[in-house]
């Protein structure tokens, strides 16, 4: 399975959502995860999107997966390239590497804004449909 992932926060902080594209090994669309988060930073966002495409992917008893990400930070801290600096995303850091340690193989894909398009729109949306009455 592929979870492409994508966060994002108008304001940085300000209203937050996240973006989960779930794809199957063919490419096919299996699923959509989106859902606001109240106010926080991109940074939040993203280790929310990263987050909630670990758990779908323990709920659905998947061992071998691969997370497609624009964020460089995410993915280099995931991978131990970058170390996790700031306070705020430490324990999202940790939560991530807990539930990655109980599937069999998760690898971190960096990929071009450009290639991550239906998970940022999933994640606006998300956004969007927050500001709603």
């Amino acid at each position: 399975m592929t979870f492409s992932i994508d966060g994002g926060s108008r304001g940085n902080p300000g209203p937050a959502g996240y973006g989960v594209r779930v794809e199957d090994d063919k490419g096919q669309l299996v699923d959509e995860l989106y859902d606001s988060i109240g106010v926080a930073t991109n940074n939040v966002a993203e280790y929310s999107g990263l987050l909630a495409a670990l758990r779908y992917a323990i709920d659905h008893d998947c061992r071998d997966i691969t997370v497609r990400s624009d964020s460089l930070l995410l993915v280099c801290q995931m991978t131990g390239e970058y170390r996790v600096k700031h306070a705020g995303l430490k324990p999202l850091h940790a939560e991530a590497r807990l539930l990655a340690s109980r599937l069999g193989r998760v690898r971190y894909v960096h990929v071009r804004r450009e290639e991550n398009a239906e998970a940022d729109g999933l994640a606006n949306r998300a956004m969007d449909e927050a500001r709603k009455p």
